[in-house]
């Protein structure tokens, strides 16, 4: 009878613990974005009503976005910021910024442009470089390099953007030479953020 007590005990506890877990993470936004932010102002809000030919449309239906590539633009959410990112360039095998700078033995430099706009109530405050990586087509992931190379100003250390501003800046990394690049991605709060950018380069 003490056995079955303690048995009924723990299962109690144990569902307990998993109800706390699901009420933890049922708020948080922990995920991949992958869907470019529109740029046709107020033209979804027409899409979830009846069409313009009189018919009634696809109501209800989640509307499908193809996946954001280079020169989309996400909009992502940080711990107490929120920014629109977008993708501007890859310069793959982009050169030193000086005879110099080379990369790594059997290793190229791909340099990828960013542009972040806060578009949140607080100061976005972060070292760019600390959020970014690519990605192959074998599932790899590359952080990034502080070398300067030709492509272009790179972002300094730190950024500070008010809100409503906007800064812009290059982005280092050192990639296999034989490394097919599949993805580039980015979050905000040096990627700790629970939502991460993600834009096709393939």
């Amino acid at each position: 009878m003490l056995r079955t007590a303690r048995t009924a005990a723990v299962l109690l506890t144990a569902s307990l613990v998993a109800l706390g877990a699901t009420a933890c993470t049922s708020g948080t936004d922990d995920s991949v974005a992958t869907a470019a932010k529109s740029t046709t102002g107020g033209s979804t809000a027409g899409k979830s009503g009846t069409d313009e030919s009189g018919g009634a449309g696809e109501q209800g239906a989640p509307e499908k976005k193809a996946p954001a590539k280079v020169g989309d633009t996400i909009a992502l959410k940080g711990m107490d910021t929120r920014a629109d990112v977008t993708v501007l360039k890859v310069v793959d095998k982009a050169k030193g910024a000086d005879e110099y700078t080379e990369p790594d033995k059997g290793k190229r430099f791909v340099a990828v442009q960013f542009r972040i706009k806060n578009t949140g109530s607080k100061a976005y405050q972060d070292s760019p470089s600390n959020g970014a990586k690519v990605v192959d087509t074998e599932g790899q992931g590359f952080d990034a390099d502080y070398s300067d190379t030709d492509a272009g100003p790179a972002f300094p250390a730190d950024v500070t953007i008010a809100p409503g501003g906007t800064a812009k800046g290059f982005i280092t990394f050192q990639v296999p030479k034989a490394a097919k690049l599949d993805t580039v991605q980015f979050g905000l709060d040096s990627g700790f953020a629970d939502q991460t950018g993600q834009w096709n380069v393939r």
